[in-house]
């Protein structure tokens, strides 16, 4: 990926990129530190000019919860400023699931022409440069689980639209028409699909697509979701990607994938680690596990995450790592024997779209060089499930619980000077304030009420 300016680019292409551009209208999407994607929209002959000098957009979407209510931070928050969205039109897509629109996401800058510190599309950017700038290239993709369904008509509630057997038949029956049209929506798009099935939860899916460098898995999960949105509308159907959509049932997650390599190929393949990895893979994967307390609150900190996030629902609720034990947050993924040197990856699975994409992928990066620059090494892995242990061999494997409330998982994010280093002063206290408003606002919120509210906002 091309370095990240940090003034506004002149982009001396944008003209023939446009010009070659079929869509009528372009929708600048961001995502905010509440996970909502936003958007503004300029029709095709503005696109030039919003590429040189931005869309305004106020700062105080910073700092807005996913209910749209303001909260009012150390440095961010309120009526004051403007911002100017520049689109990057290296990431110019015509969108086959809505006719006549384009889509591209954009960097913020300052009215000043300036990167604008909390950009969390840049510090996404930063951290895939900084990975580079040791050796290492990053590779990720975030798996989608979501759910289709009709509103109820008295409003509340939801009707599914697909029944049957998980991973079953029957489901995948309903469904076929569905996720062909969506399939090929996304592949016409530039999102390289490697698998589709009916899943687990109620009336759930999942799909699945090929990794990229941090930020563009990060602009593909965008990308991906308001595909899905858009073609589950076209077949009647909504699409939930809420982490929880009936209390006590199983949730919708955004696991996260990654690997990592250097000139050599592959950390996880190749050295004297555990399952081959090299000093340098085992110790990103050690960065990773010790941050995860404070990742939850980045990728899963809304108070409705914490009803996805249970033991023995393959939720990864447990700081621990194991070779494909699906109840550790960090599961370890060696592939099928001979496919190591490309197959190896990690998985993160307590993330669900709740969390801003790019704060999730810069995040991982950071704690991961910080595991590298601490020289970490993996503990013990574990198998089973950590609900079974009893106490002393919780104590003996040193398995933690993670966060189990939106306010425990701020103050771990407020604690780990990894990530308040890696975000910078104004990024890290945004997104706190925004977790710790969410937690405040909702602590005493009955599950039901936490689902009702949460429905239909990702």
């Amino acid at each position: 990926m091309p370095t990240m300016p940090e003034r506004i680019p002149a982009d001396d292409d944008a003209e023939a990129v446009i010009s070659r551009l079929g869509a009528d209208m372009v929708v600048l999407s961001f995502v905010d530190n509440a996970g909502i994607t936003r958007v503004k929209t300029v029709p095709k002959s503005q696109l030039a000019h919003a590429a040189r000098y931005g869309v305004g957009v106020s700062p105080c979407f910073e700092t807005f919860a996913f209910d749209d209510l303001m909260a009012v931070g150390r440095y961010l928050g309120g009526p004051d400023g403007d911002l100017r969205l520049v689109p990057d039109l290296s990431r110019l897509t015509e969108l086959a699931c809505q006719t006549g629109w384009a889509w591209a996401p954009v960097d913020k800058f300052t009215q000043d022409g300036m990167r604008f510190t909390a950009c969390q599309r840049a510090f996404a950017a930063r951290q895939t440069e900084a990975a580079q700038r040791v050796g290492m290239r990053m590779s990720m993709a975030f798996e989608t689980e979501w759910s289709v369904g009709r509103d109820d008509p008295d409003g509340h509630g939801f009707t599914p639209a697909v029944t049957g057997p998980a991973y079953g038949i029957i489901r995948f029956g309903q469904v076929a028409d569905y996720a062909r049209d969506l399939v090929s929506a996304l592949q016409r798009q530039g999102v390289m699909v490697e698998q589709f099935h009916p899943e687990y939860a109620l009336s759930q899916l999942e799909l699945s697509v090929a990794a990229k460098d941090p930020v563009a898995a990060a602009d593909d999960a965008v990308l991906v979701r308001h595909t899905i949105r858009q073609v589950s509308l076209q077949h009647g159907w909504r699409a939930l990607l809420a982490p929880c959509i009936e209390p006590g049932g199983a949730g919708s997650g955004a696991h996260l994938h990654l690997s990592a390599h250097d000139e050599d190929g592959s950390l996880f393949v190749g050295g004297h680690g555990p399952y081959g990895m090299r000093d340098a893979g085992e110790s990103f994967l050690a960065g990773v596990l010790r941050e995860l307390p404070a990742l939850v609150a980045v990728g899963a900190g809304n108070p409705a995450s914490f009803l996805r996030l249970e033991p023995s629902r393959w939720a990864g609720v447990w700081q621990c790592w194991g070779r494909e034990t699906r109840e550790a947050a960090l599961r370890y993924v060696t592939g099928v024997r001979g496919t190591e040197p490309w197959a190896a990856n990690a998985e993160v699975k307590c993330f669900d779209a709740t969390g801003n994409p790019y704060l999730i992928v810069g995040s991982v990066i950071a704690a991961g060089l910080a595991g590298i620059a601490d020289e970490l090494r993996l503990p013990a892995e574990i198998t089973g499930d950590p609900a079974t242990f009893d106490a002393e061999a919780l104590m003996i494997s040193g398995v933690r619980r993670l966060p189990t409330a939106p306010s425990e998982a701020a103050d771990r994010l407020a604690d780990s000077a990894v990530l308040a280093e890696a975000m910078g002063p104004e990024l890290h206290d945004a997104l706190l304030t925004v977790r710790r408003a969410e937690a405040k606002r909702y602590r005493d919120t009955s599950a039901a009420d936490l689902v009702e509210l949460t429905r239909w906002r990702f």
